[in-house]
């Protein structure tokens, strides 16, 4: 059972970090789920003060991604209409492969500006640009905390390979003798 629960763990952390680029998938509570899975095996060695350091890690990552683009199109002098297009965008960019996820948020976010003030073009390029700085930003802090998740749960995974080694000279001492 500890051998399942740790290669679902290792292939959790790998969905979530892909998740971290993909916005269709919560990455960082996927890897967050994968060491939780990884804690419960019997030669973890995954503390709680580090299962709760990684809860909070994986809770202000994800409120960070939700509040990120709305704070940054405000700072950049945008719209509810350039927010919401900036979320379109990044949608339909899902479509267009890795150039359409990094350039999804900005023209959605352009287009959705110039729908609201057709007259002021450099303003929506300026809310395009936000949009374009929280997709950055928002996948790197939840690159770097998946990341850091998938380190650990890798680390901790020693003991998989070590009751393996057991099991196979096992079987071998069986045949062999």
């Amino acid at each position: 059972m500890d051998t399942f629960l740790a290669i679902l763990a290792l292939l959790l952390a790998v969905v979530g970090v892909a998740g971290c680029i993909l916005p269709v998938l919560p990455g960082t509570p996927i890897c967050y789920v994968g060491m939780l899975l990884m804690a419960c095996t019997e030669y973890s060695t995954l503390s709680n003060p580090i299962l709760i350091t990684f809860l909070i890690v994986t809770i202000l990552v994800s409120v960070a991604d939700y509040l990120l683009p709305a704070w940054l199109s405000r700072r950049f002098g945008g719209s509810k209409s350039g927010a919401t297009g900036a979320t379109i965008g990044m949608i339909v960019g899902l479509f267009f492969g890795p150039m359409g996820l990094i350039l999804g948020p900005f023209v959605g976010a352009v287009v959705g500006e110039m729908t609201v003030n057709r007259d002021d073009s450099a303003k929506a390029i300026r809310v395009g640009i936000g949009a374009f700085l929280s997709f950055i930003v928002g996948t790197g802090i939840k690159l770097i905390a998946s990341i850091a998740m998938l380190v650990y749960i890798i680390g901790d995974m020693g003991g998989v390979f070590i009751g393996w080694g057991e099991t196979v000279s096992g079987w071998w001492n069986a045949i062999a003798g």
